[in-house]
């Protein structure tokens, strides 16, 4: 099983908020969104910053970003042409 490190990014900055090992990146990237969530809630002074959760592999590659901000549910609805 994989091996995954999740950050928490404040502008160019990359605080590592830890790692674990996951059955798959489909689960890594649902506990970056859990993670995210749970940062939106005891660190207001990180609303509305641009903060986001980075989750990396073994090899520093970054798989998955999601912001500390919840995406807007007013987006209006695309047309089509």
């Amino acid at each position: 099983m994989p091996y995954f490190y999740f950050d928490l990014v404040v502008g160019e900055e990359f605080k590592g908020q830890g790692g674990m090992i996951l059955e798959d990146t489909q689960i890594a990237f649902e506990k970056a969104d859990s993670l995210a969530s749970e940062l939106y809630i005891v660190r207001p002074e990180l609303r509305s910053r641009g903060c986001a959760v980075r989750l990396t592999d073994g090899e520093n590659k970054e798989l998955y970003r999601t912001p500390l901000d919840p995406i807007p549910t007013w987006a209006p609805a695309r047309r089509s042409a």
